[in-house]
């Protein structure tokens, strides 16, 4: 193994934690946005479930209207690092549905408005969508949760202190 590499590897148990810290507070972040920009419009939120067109009406309603609640209690718990392995695992799970509900509506030709950070919902006539940086971003906010998943234990998070041990004793 050439110096360079070692020395590398040599660090990694030392940055790690805060690399960790970087994932939840950024993760927690986008939740936090995501759900307090549609909170104050739980019909918007609704209407663009709907716009996607793969649920029945009354069933993307509820879905929109739980959503931000969904999204601020994720955001909160990464904030706060309590259950993180788990709330990382929800985030992955929700951000696969929204990158294959994004992909669909790009194949199937949807002129939408993904309502990540906002109302969402149906373009106006001459606007066209974004659908690839949106599903761009979104896997960056999934490999944010899948590092959460493989190493949950930050510095400065309940599971740290619940759990006692310093995070560079952590095998995780």
């Amino acid at each position: 193994m050439p110096p360079a590499a070692r020395t590398a590897a040599a660090r990694w148990p030392a940055v790690r934690p805060w690399l960790g810290v970087a994932a939840r507070l950024g993760l927690a972040a986008v939740w936090l946005v995501a759900g307090a920009t549609k909170v104050g419009d739980l019909a918007a939120s609704g209407r663009a479930v709907n716009a996607y067109e793969v649920l029945p009406y009354d069933v993307a309603t509820v879905v929109g209207a739980a959503l931000p609640f969904v999204e601020l209690a994720l955001g909160v718990l990464l904030l706060l690092g309590l259950a993180t392995r788990l709330t990382a695992g929800v985030s992955a799970a929700l951000l696969v549905v929204f990158v294959a509900g994004i992909a669909s509506a790009w194949a199937r030709g949807l002129n939408i408005d993904c309502g990540c950070f906002g109302s969402g919902g149906q373009l106006a006539a001459g606007q066209s969508p974004n659908y690839l940086p949106e599903i761009l971003r979104d896997l960056g906010f999934l490999a944010l949760a899948g590092f959460l998943l493989i190493w949950p234990r930050t510095p400065v998070s309940i599971d740290g202190w619940l759990a006692g041990a310093p995070v560079e004793d952590d095998d995780e």
